[in-house]
């Protein structure tokens, strides 16, 4: 009977998730699904990390990280029936942490309703068929300067926050001491990259976990008073968004940058996937693409209700696609994960943030490498690309080098006398990028 049982689950789960019309089977999703969870789980460290300094409740942060990951992940199942994971962006969680809240006074409330109008734009623009339209807008020379940026940023944020970096009035910034926490982060670097060239497993996840064991010997961190317990409340952030708050025009900015990088990050990673899996009609196109980033903006917009970051398709997803990962059975399996990970909050919650500060510098490494796509050899597109790129660490925002790129992208095709090559579509960006960084 139970043989019967099992048989007839498999079945289903066939029929349901398409998994040998893919080319597939259970075993190979399963293992796929692990994988992708393993690769990724070192978001429930970092981002309650990066956003507990913005003064939201980090245990909450704990919890709403996890529950925002797997309920994200099952939806991109449910809907789309993909092998793709979802959890808050890195580079976005910085964004708004450092940019939003530490950098412009906002409070986290009135960021958690940009993140929720960054969302509904996003919809918008899913709907309406707009979406390409502004994605074959955006330059994609300028789109790969923004990841690189970002990921020098994101960098800047873990060396300091590793104690590596610190500033100094003299110099703007120096390097800090090398305290004995100093040195267990920079051994945790160490240990990511070189976990990373072996092409190891989760080296990330496994590199935090080292390093907090080695900070638990050393006596710089006190063991839980239990492994498992449930999962703390979310009260004090869910549901805590300021929607009206962030209705302002100054605002804007904020806004479309967050829309911004969720779309191109997504569609990117969507489609680079989605044709090494096969998943193209014969023009061309990518099939059930659209299911797809309804499940990526549903997961930010829930998040902000949640109280986190914008959620985001992770490219972690790759991993398991590399396992054999095809179907949506796959992202169920990542998603009980995150799911089982909830009973063992006390565990998570003493991992300390320079343990978990050296995934900032290792995300920011795999970033930066979309510089090598940029062409240098053209003034027209250096100049905005090494604009970009440059003043987001700089000035500490995201926005600001966005809204240089686009600016400097503009005034250099009118400079070539090349106004042909701009969009009606730039040409507004460019106008509400000005107008941004007046109002700034």
């Amino acid at each position: 009977m139970s043989n019967n049982n099992n048989g007839q689950l498999s079945v289903f789960l066939d029929k349901h998730f398409k998994i040998s019309e893919r080319g597939s089977n259970i075993k190979t999703e399963v293992i796929a699904g692990i994988t992708t969870f393993l690769t990724m789980a070192y978001i429930v460290f970092v981002n309650p990390a990066i956003l507990s300094t913005t003064g939201m409740d980090k245990a909450a942060l704990i919890t709403v990280t996890i529950l925002a990951s797997a309920i994200g992940t099952l939806i991109m199942s449910l809907i789309a029936n993909a092998p793709f994971a979802l959890a808050p962006g890195m580079g976005l969680n910085a964004f708004f942490t450092y940019s939003l809240v530490l950098g412009a006074g906002i409070p986290w409330q009135t960021a958690l309703g940009v993140v929720f109008l960054s969302g509904c734009v996003f919809l918008v623009l899913a709907v309406t068929g707009l979406r390409k339209a502004v994605a074959d807008a955006i330059p994609k020379d300028l789109a790969q300067a923004a990841a690189a940026g970002i990921g020098l940023f994101i960098s800047f944020v873990g060396l300091k926050s590793m104690g590596l970096v610190t500033s100094n009035p003299d110099t703007i910034v120096a390097m800090g001491k090398f305290t004995p926490t100093v040195l267990i982060s920079i051994l945790g670097l160490a240990l990511m990259a070189a976990l990373e060239y072996k092409k190891v497993t989760g080296s990330i996840l496994i590199s935090i976990i080292i390093t907090t064991i080695i900070s638990i010997i050393f006596g710089f961190t006190e063991l839980p008073k239990a492994i498992i317990s449930m999962p703390p409340s979310i009260a004090p952030i869910a549901f805590k968004l300021d929607i009206m708050a962030a209705l302002k025009f100054s605002l804007i900015g904020p806004i479309f940058s967050f829309m911004f990088i969720d779309l191109f990050d997504s569609l990117s990673l969507l489609i680079t996937c989605c044709k090494k899996m096969g998943l193209e009609d014969k023009d061309g196109n990518i099939k059930g693409l659209d299911k797809m980033l309804y499940a990526d903006v549903s997961a930010t917009i829930l998040g902000s209700f949640l109280g986190t970051s914008t959620v985001t398709t992770y490219a972690e997803s790759a991993s398991g696609i590399a396992a054999g990962a095809r179907t949506g059975l796959a992202t169920v399996v990542t998603s009980s994960l995150f799911i089982l990970a909830l009973i063992f909050t006390p565990l998570l919650g003493i991992v300390p943030t320079y343990a978990a500060s050296p995934a900032l510098v290792m995300v920011g490494v795999f970033m930066f490498q979309n510089i090598k796509n940029i062409d240098f050899t053209d003034m027209k597109i250096a100049v905005p690309g090494f604009l970009t790129i440059i003043m987001m660490p700089l000035t500490y925002s995201i926005s600001t080098g966005l809204c240089f790129g686009f600016i400097s992208y503009v005034l250099m095709h009118i400079v070539a006398k090349e106004t042909n090559k701009i969009s009606i579509t730039l040409w507004i960006i460019g106008i509400l990028a000005a107008v941004n960084l007046m109002l700034t």
